[in-house]
């Protein structure tokens, strides 16, 4: 199951990546090229995408996206779709 994540500051103006950390791109969805600090994580959680809290979707605030690493390339997560 997808891992659920506070999106904090996705999806608005950030000050950009931070030097020593790991960073996964979000394509496509209302948090498209968003970046998700994914510093410390195992690869299974990785593996397992994530479901991230964002008022910017589909449904609203208390909506989710969700998104998976993109086959072959890690650095990107696709968006699948949005959840209540």
């Amino acid at each position: 199951m997808a891992r659920v994540r506070s999106s904090g500051r996705l999806g608005r103006a950030h000050p950009g990546p931070k030097p020593g950390r790991s960073y996964a791109e979000l394509v496509g969805g209302p948090l498209d090229g968003s970046l998700l600090d994914i510093t410390g994580w195992r690869p299974e959680e990785i593996d397992d995408g994530v479901s991230l809290l964002t008022e910017l979707g589909q449904f609203g605030p208390g909506g989710r996206a969700l998104c998976d690493p993109r086959p072959g390339d890690p650095a990107r997560w696709d968006w699948g779709g949005d959840s209540p």
